[in-house]
Formats: C-alpha cells, structure tokens, sequence
C-alpha cells in the first residue's frame, strides 16, 4: 500500500492479513500492519522497514515511490525483526545508502545479520539533527520501549513524529475498528511493563509541535491528538482508565464459573455499569490481561487444584506480574473441596505486587455455590460497587 502522508512524505508500509500470531503469542484476527515512510527532499530518508513475510511487497512499494531516484539515508527505529528484516535487501539494491540509527542499535545488528556496515552507518545520539533539505530529522532516544535500542524521530517542518512501537495497534490499515480497543491490548501486552520509560518518552515529545504521529503498526494519526496521547498518558502511569469491574476466572466443572456470574449479576442490579466477566480457559489472556489494566477493579475466582491454583489463573497472574499489574482494588473468590489455598496463594501473590488493596472479604465457596455463599457474594458486591 502506498499513500501520501503529506506531499513529500510517503507511506510505503504493508497489511499482514495471513499472520495468525504477532510475536509468536498475541492472536491477530484482523492481522497487522509494517509500517515504513519515505521522506523525498534533497536527500532521501526511508524510515524503517517490515518483516521478512513482507519484503516482496516493501520493496516493490519503495521501488514504485523512489523511481530511479536513490535513497541516501535508511534510518532504523527498532531492531526487532518485524522492523528491520529487510536490511540486506535495500543494502543490495542501493549499495551506496547510509544507515542511521544510535550506537546500542549498531551493537546489537550482528546478532541479526552478518553484514559490516562500519563504513555505511552514521550514529546518532539525544538530540541530535540530520538535515536532508527542507525536512529536518531530530532524534529522541527511546531505551526500553519496548527494547534498549529504541528511537524515535521527530521531522521539524512538517511536524512529524516517527514513534516506533509507540501509538501503534493491532490490525491492517483496511481493518475497520475502535482505535483503543486494539491499542489498548497491543500497549499493556507488549510494551506495558515499560511504564516509565514510556512516561519519560511523552516528556521529551512534548516539547515538541506534533501534527502527525507515524506509528510502525497500525494508522496514521492526524487529528485529535489529545485523544491518542491522553491514552499514552494514563496506560503508562498505570492509572485505571475506567471505573469498573473485570472478574477473571478459571473453573474446574462450572461452579466457580457460576459464582462469578452470580456476582457480576449482583453488581449490574446494584448499578454498576461497566462489569466484564472473563472465562480465562477460553478467553485471549492478552485481552484479558487489557480488561485487567483497564478497569480500576479486578476479581479472581479460582478452585484449589493440585494444593494451588489452576494453571490458567497462574498463567494469568503472570503475566499480570510480568507487566507491572499495580494501582487496583483486587477482590478474591476460591472454591475448594477438602483443603482450599488458592485465597490464600493468590492474595500472597498480589499483595507482592505494588499498590495493591486485597479486600479482606475473600469469598469461599465448598464445592457448590449455596444461599450463604450468595450472601457473602452480595456483601462483596456491596464493597466493590
């Protein structure tokens, strides 16, 4: 696909509508893009290039942009390889092209290609500036969003912000959906335990006028800025972005499954709005791990199996750990039939996790849920509403 972004800017990116996984794990339904840009001035700039399952269709798309005109600069963003797989191609096609990236990224490239660039590359630093014409580039180092690496690229003279990972979203460019559902599950999932490094990010960006925001997935963002940043702002601060209830799951024959149905039944009737029920057996766990940072309350309900908890709900809090799960109200729900611990482990594990409030009303349930058990769901109701 190539499109203008503005008259001397070109989109040169390609849809990934046959991927089934992103990085291996996240579930993709309506694919993803590789985002990639050329800049025409005096000198010519490619920003980044797509995954190896593209590389055809990339260099068509540059070929037909470029003509027989030749680029001068490849500037690399990110290393990971749905970015920068096509390095030995353009290094062949245009032998006499310069790559610019920063000294950490040049020191991780031979881990990825056997190529020596020494003589081709030019390394850039905080601040620094690289002037192809009337556009001029100026750098930002980005450390560990979501890889050490990172930078992103601010074009001056037309108020471009190049971001790299950041502000990007599942799905292709033709996909027809809600921007923040699928950058939502893209954010806390992929780059989410980078909070402050993000954070330290949308510092340095706003000294800056930004128009436009060229993300390396998903669309190009040109208007209501405020909107797409405001998100960044709160995913990153880990603050809750909605006030409401996500009870997640794991259910050996059903009765647990009907205890949080019970008490996400009791919640609505109470007037609570926002209640999302999730079966994690069944469910994408990237988007429950979403529902968990989007929702300033969260519930867990798990029987005891094997002296712990299900492996499901462990896969769950794992991840939860693993991207910095913090700022929430957590309620707990158990079952157990002769010896229930998985209250007592999953409150363990929560209480290591920063700014957690654990609810000492913890419901548990023998087995099957009878009228006691109801009560004691009404009263968790009452506490969470």
């Amino acid at each position: 696909m190539i499109k203008n972004v503005t008259d001397n800017v070109y989109y040169v990116g390609v849809d990934d509508k046959t991927i089934d996984l992103f990085e291996g794990q996240y579930v993709v339904p309506n694919g993803v893009s590789y985002n990639s840009y050329v800049i025409m001035d005096d000198k010519i700039a490619i920003i980044d290039m797509v995954d190896k399952r593209k590389a055809s269709d990339w260099m068509d798309n540059l070929s037909q942009v470029l003509g027989e005109k030749k680029p001068d600069y490849l500037v690399i963003s990110h290393l990971e390889p749905d970015h920068s797989a096509n390095l030995m191609d353009v290094i062949a096609q245009y032998p006499d092209i310069q790559i610019v990236s920063n000294d950490k990224l040049f020191g991780m490239l031979p881990q990825f290609f056997d190529v020596d660039i020494k003589d081709r590359s030019v390394s850039v630093k905080e601040g620094d500036t690289l002037e192809l014409g009337e556009h001029t580039l100026h750098f930002l180092m980005a450390p560990m969003v979501h890889w050490p690496e990172v930078m992103v690229t601010y074009e001056s003279a037309e108020k471009i912000l190049f971001s790299a990972d950041g502000f990007g979203k599942f799905g292709t460019l033709d996909t027809d959906e809600d921007w923040a559902c699928e950058a939502r599950r893209y954010y806390f999932n992929i780059v989410g335990k980078y909070g402050i490094p993000v954070q330290t990010l949308l510092k340095k960006a706003a000294a800056f006028d930004i128009r436009i925001i060229c993300p390396l997935h998903g669309p190009i963002l040109s208007e209501n800025l405020e909107y797409y940043i405001g998100k960044y702002q709160t995913w990153s601060s880990y603050e809750p972005e909605d006030k409401g209830v996500f009870i997640a799951y794991a259910s050996l024959h059903g009765n647990t499954a009907g205890a949080a149905h019970d008490l996400a039944g009791m919640l609505k009737a109470k007037g609570m709005e926002k209640v999302v029920v999730s079966d994690l057996a069944r469910e994408d766990m990237a988007e429950c791990i979403e529902d968990a940072f989007r929702y300033d309350r969260l519930v867990v309900a798990c029987p005891t199996y094997d002296g712990g908890i299900m492996p499901v709900m462990e896969d769950f809090m794992y991840h939860l750990k693993m991207k910095a799960f913090q700022k929430r109200t957590v309620a707990i729900i158990e079952n157990g039939s002769w010896a229930p611990m998985a209250g007592k482990l999953l409150k363990e594990q929560f209480l290591a996790m920063k700014d957690i409030t654990v609810l000492e009303d913890m419901v548990t349930i023998r087995s099957t849920v009878k009228e006691a058990d109801r009560k004691n769901l009404d009263a968790l109701a009452e506490k969470l509403k």
